[in-house]
């Protein structure tokens, strides 16, 4: 039992250290609900860093990729993925080499679902490595940012289905997530470019991109007015007020928002809802 709970305060500290985000809005969940989003968030995160990793090549990145997208779909064998990874376990973040323990942490109930997430989303990382983050038309832009985000508000929505019983519709979902990425998208633009990545439809301008996010983010507001629990509201409201504050902030010529501004949002939020 004792290392149960030790796993448990490992993946929040490792949650912590990994999502700025997400870390706050996970701690207002209820507990089951917190270890399955906990869960999913960390085996999310492993396979991100996967594919941002600098030091991979592209085709590293989408063996390492498709091959845990497939390990996924069996009943996980936490030795043979560790087997697996051993030869990038000098390079590879810790979050990516320990996917199996954030999958123990997770309800019984809840990690076949966790599972199946993480395998599309690995499988959908895996072809935007061989494509190189070129996007090129507008749907182009829609797959990738389901790929990396769309899934999670898919995923949300049968949790929350399984554990409060509260439907909401798939499609503010998706949005919900596309929002938020597009709004990193904008933020990271200059990065990006930097480093090759094209995550702007040709012809886009800054506005154009704005514009999506704003589009999306008003989906996703609609995506919450469909949840009367509390804790989920308060799960689901913070990050679309940190994203809708740092949309109005990258307007104004800011990269980011303050910590303080941060700090008063929480606030904000846990008073309004």
């Amino acid at each position: 039992m004792r290392e149960v709970a030790a796993l448990h305060k490992e993946a929040m500290d490792m949650l912590k250290k990994t999502s700025r985000t997400f870390y706050i809005p996970i701690t207002f969940l209820e507990p089951t609900l917190k270890k399955a989003v906990a869960s999913a968030y960390l085996c999310m995160r492993a396979i991100d860093e996967i594919e941002d990793h600098e030091a991979l090549g592209a085709q590293e990145k989408q063996q390492l990729l498709l091959a845990t997208s497939e390990m996924l779909l069996k009943d996980f064998n936490q030795k043979e993925y560790e087997q697996f990874v051993a030869p990038y376990q000098d390079i590879l973040p810790e979050v990516s080499l320990r996917l199996g323990d954030w999958l123990s942490i997770c309800p019984t109930d809840l990690v076949g679902t966790v599972k199946t997430y993480t395998s599309e989303m690995a499988e959908g990382m895996a072809k935007w490595v061989g494509k190189n983050w070129q996007v090129k038309t507008k749907e182009d832009l829609d797959e990738y940012t389901y790929y990396v985000a769309g899934l999670v508000g898919v995923m949300l929505t049968d949790l929350w289905k399984w554990n409060a019983d509260i439907d909401t519709d798939r499609e503010l979902a998706i949005a919900y997530g596309r929002g938020l990425q597009a709004v990193n998208i904008l933020r990271n633009k200059d990065e990006d470019s930097e480093r090759g990545v094209q995550f702007f439809p040709e012809g886009w301008t800054r506005a154009d991109m704005f514009v999506y996010a704003e589009d999306n983010l008003a989906l996703a507001d609609e995506y919450i007015k469909s949840i009367h629990r509390r804790s989920i509201v308060l799960f689901c409201k913070l990050p679309l007020a940190l994203a809708h504050k740092t949309l109005k902030a990258l307007k104004n010529g800011k990269e980011k928002m303050t910590r303080a501004e941060v700090e008063a949002t929480v606030e904000e939020v846990q008073a309004e809802v």
